[in-house]
């Protein structure tokens, strides 16, 4: 008996549920990290610096359903925009698919485990520090050359 392919594999961004939209997040914390952009040569570059709701040990939102009211420009990756998000680590399954990749063997609906990515050290856990901690002026302090 063959195998049902994943729905990851058999389904584009735009024909998946919303459940499946959503358990495509690997749980690694990047995307929660702040981020500077050169304003002339419009390069992002990510920071050690993570918003105050990410959970350092889990690298999930602590205030997931209230983040949009919490901290208004926080990002919500929506199937219509995804050719917008350039910004997203090279490691993200949304970039990943969109960009005609598979997922890798750390992530979570790969391994069937959620802690694979920070098994895999992958994920920001414990490497990160809150907003609350750093002066905005200091971010640059932070930032990370090499995010994947």
């Amino acid at each position: 008996m063959a195998e049902a392919v994943p729905f990851w594999e058999a389904k584009s961004l735009t024909e998946m549920s919303q459940d499946e939209w959503e358990s495509l997040c690997d749980g690694c914390g990047k995307c929660c990290l702040h981020k500077l952009e050169d304003e002339t040569s419009g390069e992002v570059v990510f920071t050690s610096v993570a918003c105050r709701y990410l959970d350092h040990n889990t690298c999930r939102c602590t205030e997931y359903t209230e983040r949009k009211r919490l901290v208004p420009e926080c990002w919500t990756l929506r199937q219509e925009d995804i050719d917008n998000f350039k910004w997203l680590p090279a490691t993200c399954a949304y970039r990943l698919l969109n960009e005609g990749h598979t997922l890798p063997v750390w992530h979570p609906l790969v391994s069937g485990d959620k802690e694979s990515v920070h098994l895999a050290q992958m994920s920001m856990q414990q490497r990160c520090i809150s907003e609350t901690a750093v002066a905005e002026d200091d971010w640059d302090l932070y930032i990370i050359d090499n995010l994947d």
